[in-house]
């Protein structure tokens, strides 16, 4: 349970903000077919995640327990800095919907801004620093889901209420200290 609650937790606060929490309130503006976007975004995300927590484990296998504690503790603090940062949502990061629809708009559009991104890194240094593939791409994927839901079926009334900043620091906070758990059970 512990690799699901903190993956659920550490994603659902590092994606308030982040390009693709923009990316779905631009999406639900501009397509409003909430259902068909919520379903691109969950199928999108358990890909890209189930990839990331692939990569993750996979790394894992190759080092020691203690190498990987320490880096992966080391990682968790750089996310913490990595999440002070706000994102942005470029023009051209935004779909054109075309013939596709909505829901394959979104699964693409999403499964693509998810490439680098925090939440990715995050779910492969996850999966490496957890034994358990399973429980972390659930656990990140419903984070997902918990941070985007809203921001589809909310839209813009929504994106200016949130204290960006307060949760911004929240999520730099659960990293940090995710971070220094890591390194102190490490040593």
């Amino acid at each position: 349970m512990e690799a699901f609650l903190t993956s659920v937790l550490i994603v659902a606060l590092a994606e308030i903000g982040d390009k693709t929490q923009l990316l779905s309130f631009v999406l639900a503006v501009r397509l409003r077919r909430p259902g068909a976007i919520i379903a691109g975004i969950f199928v999108a995300t358990l890909a890209n995640h189930g990839l990331a927590g692939s990569l993750g484990a996979w790394i894992a296998s190759w080092f020691s327990p203690q190498t990987l504690r320490w880096s992966t503790g080391i990682i968790f603090l750089v996310f913490a800095l990595w999440t002070l940062r706000p994102d942005t949502l470029d023009e051209n990061d935004t779909p054109q919907v075309g013939k596709a629809g909505a829901f394959v708009t979104t699964l693409i559009a999403f499964f693509l801004a998810e490439m680098g991104d925090k939440t990715q890194f995050a779910t492969i240094a996850l999966a490496a620093r957890f034994n358990d593939l399973a429980w972390v791409v659930v656990g990140t994927t419903l984070g997902m889901m918990l941070a985007n839901v809203p921001a589809v079926l909310l839209g813009e009334r929504l994106a200016g209420r949130l204290p960006l900043d307060a949760i911004r620091w929240t999520a730099a906070g659960v990293f940090a200290i995710t971070g220094l758990l890591t390194l102190f059970y490490a040593g």
